[in-house]
Parts: C-alpha cells; structure tokens; sequence
C-alpha cells in the first residue's frame, strides 16, 4: 500500500451461507497489507490454536476488567464464552499503514457503529471505518446454498434462515450493501470500495 493510502477498519456483515468468510479470505489475498483482527475470547483454545494468532486468550477476570475499562471497540457473551475487539488492536494496524478487516455479526456491528460515534471526529477509528452488508441474491438462493453444504440438520438451516430473515433487517443500516451474486465479480465490487475509502478521507 503507497503512503498515500488511508488504511481502512473494513467491518463486514452477512448472513450465515451468504459468503462473507470466504469473500474477506480472498480480500486478504488481494490486499497483502490487510490483516484480519484477532478477537479476545474467554473460552480456552482448540486444537492448535496459539495464543495472539488465533485469538487473545483472556481470564473471565482479565476480560471483564478490561471491559470495565473501556478496552473494547465492540464485545459480546456467545454461548457462555465472551468475545471482543480491544481498541488497541484495530490502532497498532492502522498505525502502521494496514487495513483490519472484521468478520462480525450484525450486533457486533452496531456496537462498532456506536463507539464510533462517540469517538472525535479526528479518531483514526472513527475516520477509517467502512461497513459493508454482504446479502445474498435471494432468500431462496440463501437455502439453496445453506442446504448444499450437506453440513447442517434441517432444524439448524431453518435456524439459520429465520436469523438471515433478521439480520437483513439491519441492511438499511451499513454504509454500503454488495450481493454475492457471481463470487468474482463480488470481489471486485469489495475492492473497488476498499479503493476508494483508500483515497476518500
């Protein structure tokens, strides 16, 4: 990325079957700069997840005091586990020139959207946040694709359904709505916005 570049907090939302994890992978190889953000969680790791690559893995104390002092950017409790972004984090990356991507849910959203607002208007988060709603072409295309993965139970794809009829609601919301129609093309679309926040602000 050339220094003329404003580096970019990319927040991007989508229901569930709808793209968005391997739309933001193939961003991360279009952009080399651009860094996912690594969440704090509660919940002890998996497999051969490291500490401070995979996930920051924090104490229930640890997490809640952090929270109590206004450490996080945005957090949530998932099945008994917390989750969430320290301000520091999204900083460091902007401070050394590189877009963070975030691949957060509609409410995660919301509580970036509001902290934003409450930032000054000279705040690096606050200039360089872009949210991006990625829909799917229909509901009907959405059911075809959760229901093609042959992962899920009838029960969980209807779950998934009723909350995609939900957080399309939240649509309206977000600075900029791209459909996962063609995958390519999508791509495309995503780079052309992330071009632009480069050299809008």
């Amino acid at each position: 990325m050339s220094s003329k570049c404003n580096p970019l907090l990319l927040v991007i939302s989508a229901p569930s079957g709808a793209g968005k994890s391997s739309l933001c992978n193939r961003l991360i190889e279009k952009f080399p700069e651009m860094v996912y953000s690594i969440s704090c969680t509660t919940r002890a790791p998996r497999g051969s997840e490291q500490n401070g690559v995979h996930y920051h893995f924090l104490s229930e104390q640890e997490f809640c005091a952090r929270i109590a002092a206004g450490d996080f950017l945005e957090h949530a409790l998932v099945h008994g586990n917390r989750y969430g972004t320290l301000k520091q984090t999204v900083y460091d990356a902007l401070a050394q020139g590189r877009d963070i991507i975030m691949d957060i849910d509609v409410q995660g959203a919301q509580q970036i959207r509001r902290a934003c607002e409450a930032l000054p208007d000279d705040d690096v988060i606050k200039k360089s946040f872009v949210d991006i709603f990625i829909a799917p072409p229909s509901m009907e295309e959405l059911r075809r694709r959760l229901c093609g993965r042959s992962t899920d139970s009838d029960e969980v794809i209807e779950r998934r359904m009723r909350n995609a009829h939900e957080e399309m609601k939240h649509q309206p919301h977000y600075q900029h709505t791209v459909i996962n129609d063609v995958f390519e093309k999508t791509v495309d679309e995503l780079a052309e916005i992330i071009t632009r926040g480069h050299h809008n602000r």
